[in-house]
This record gives C-alpha cells, sequence and structure tokens, in this order.
C-alpha cells in the first residue's frame, strides 16, 4: 500500500509547479519521435506476422463446410481490431519504451542530475517526465492503428499466397458484419496503456537509489509491472466499454 500511496503522490507531482508552455512543448516533440517514431519498425515486424499466424491457424481450425472461407478473414479482423493490435503492441512496447524510461530516470537518478534540477527550482517530476507520459498517450494510438492495418494485410498477403483463402474472401469477410464502435475500444485501449506503461517506468526509474545494478533491476521491474497493469487495465476496459 505504501508504494500505491507513493506512485499516487507522484503522479500528482506530475501536475504542479510546471514551466514554461514552449519549454513542455519542445520535451513533447522529443518524447513522441524517441517514444513512437523510433518505435515503428519492432511495431510493423510485429504486428505482419502476428496477422499472418493469425490468418494460417484460424483457416487450419475452421475446417467445417458449412462455415465459409470469408470467415476468416472476418476473425482475424476482429482479432487485431480488439484485442492483438492494441494490447500485444503495448506489450511489445512497454518491453521497449518502459525499460527505456525507467533506465533513463534511473542514470539521472544515481548521476545526480535529478537533484541538480530540483537544486534549481525545477520540478523535475513535472520537466521529466510529464512530456513522456502526454507522448505515450499521443503516439501509441498511432501505432496501434498501423499494427492493426498491418496486421490485416499480413493476414491478407499470408493467406493468398498459401492459397488458403482467395483475395476476393478475404476482402468480403473484412468488411462483413464490421461494429463502427468497435474503432473506438481499440483506441481508448492504447491512450490508457500508453499513461501506464509511462507512469509506471518513470516512478521505477525515478525513485531508484544505489547504482548501475539497481538500474537493470528497475528496468525489469518497470517492464514486469507494465505487462500487469495493461492485461489488469485491458480486463476493466473490456467489462466497462462492451
Amino acid at each position: 500500500m505504501s508504494v500505491i500511496g507513493k506512485y499516487f503522490i507522484f503522479l500528482g507531482s506530475l501536475f504542479s509547479k510546471g514551466e514554461k508552455i514552449t519549454v513542455y512543448w519542445r520535451r513533447f516533440m522529443e518524447e513522441c519521435v524517441g517514444l513512437g517514431v523510433n518505435s515503428i519498425f519492432i511495431v510493423a515486424i510485429v504486428s505482419t506476422f502476428i496477422g499472418a499466424v493469425s490468418c494460417i491457424q484460424t483457416a487450419y481450425n475452421l475446417v467445417s463446410p458449412i462455415i465459409p472461407i470469408s470467415t476468416v478473414a472476418l476473425i482475424v479482423r476482429d482479432m487485431e481490431i480488439l484485442e492483438l493490435a492494441p494490447t500485444i503492441t503495448c506489450i511489445v512496447l512497454s518491453g521497449k519504451v518502459g525499460s527505456n524510461i525507467a533506465s533513463e530516470l534511473g542514470t539521472m537518478r544515481i548521476s545526480e542530475q535529478i537533484d541538480a534540477l530540483e537544486v534549481m527550482g525545477i520540478n523535475s517530476s513535472s520537466y521529466l517526465v510529464l512530456p513522456k507520459v502526454l507522448a505515450a498517450m499521443f503516439t501509441f494510438p498511432m501505432l496501434v492503428i498501423m499494427s492493426a492495418f498491418l496486421g490485416i494485410l499480413g493476414g491478407y498477403m499470408a493467406g493468398t499466397l498459401t492459397g488458403v483463402i482467395t483475395e476476393r474472401d478475404y476482402m468480403y469477410g473484412i468488411r462483413d458484419s464490421f461494429v463502427p464502435y468497435n474503432i473506438f475500444f481499440m483506441l481508448v485501449k492504447p491512450f490508457v496503456f500508453g499513461f501506464l506503461i509511462a507512469t509506471i517506468s518513470s516512478f521505477q526509474g525515478f525513485y531508484i537509489k544505489g547504482g548501475a545494478l539497481e538500474v537493470g533491476k528497475a528496468s525489469t521491474q518497470a517492464v514486469t509491472n507494465s505487462c500487469i497493469a495493461i492485461l489488469i487495465a485491458d480486463f476493466i476496459l473490456a467489462q466497462m466499454l462492451l
């Protein structure tokens, strides 16, 4: 309970004694590049192959002649939009982005850079962490949109190239019984997950004590706690919004 209380106090400190908007804007754009743009490659690779595997495995299990083959594309579409694109992408990002945030802040703490900011009268948590949180909440939904598109495209390429489904059936399946609300649900999840990943990872790195060994432990703990928080939040959001 003491750790949870300290975490919420840390969240409150992000919004007190802020700097000028121009300062935050500059750092926000830098973090968008660091957290979002630099993660495009890994997200693209993971999403494409997950979509391809989902298509092949779904076609393998749908052996009944009663079920139309276009159902394969429908299942791939709904799996990508509802779960695979937002959740798996954010779990991957928790490993890449979360460990990076925790190790960066942890290194700044043990090298006394954070203490130097506080001596100069700067709210170090707001100056260092708030741009990261805002950048994660802004860029993660964009990465999830790209992930969903590439996942469906990967399923299309795998299905048509291997011959398990025709192009016509796949295109019909991804348009069949489409629910627009699912897109809204897909975009809410990375918005929440981005907040959790950025704040939890920052919390782990910001209050580190010790040396280089503790930085590695904080990075590992940040990834572990972020993944657990994502899974819990995923269940809560599904119960609330579906």
